[in-house]
């Protein structure tokens, strides 16, 4: 069985530590192992993204050109587009704005309630399993 890929982007290693601790109670919830993967920089989570196709993407917003957005953005504007689930960490409320426009699936500002991100990610993942199984079951039923 493959395990959930978890890309954790963010300059700060205190951040990516806690939004690995985070989510890491969704393991047994899942009854899947995670596999995180890092990044410092949206960049390189773009890079990251296309390379392993994570299942989640948890990013924290930097105030630079390859922040959160940048990188949302980036990845849901490509041929095809990134379909997995994106969460940002926002620095400031006002903020949020952005996250949608980027496209994420969800967004917290920190200090964000760890318990929260973690069910966010579940929910965001289950829905889209739910999804991927409905679009599975109509197109054997049109074959």
């Amino acid at each position: 069985m493959r395990a959930v890929r978890v890309l954790l982007t963010s300059s700060n290693e205190s951040v990516k530590d806690w939004m690995r601790l985070a989510v890491a109670g969704i393991e047994r919830r899942l009854d899947e192992r995670l596999e995180f993967i890092e990044a410092s920089n949206g960049e390189r989570g773009v890079l990251l993204a296309r390379k392993y196709d994570p299942d989640v993407i948890l990013a924290d917003e930097t105030q630079s050109r390859a922040g959160a957005f940048a990188m949302t953005k980036d990845l849901r504007d490509q041929l095809p587009p990134y379909d997995g689930v994106i969460v940002i960490l926002l620095d400031r409320p006002h903020d949020a704005w952005l996250a949608r426009w980027s496209g994420a699936d969800a967004w917290f500002v920190k200090p964000a309630d760890p318990f929260a991100l973690a069910d966010r990610v579940l929910e965001a993942l289950e829905s889209r399993r739910e999804a991927a199984a409905a679009r599975d079951t109509t197109e054997k039923e049109t074959a």
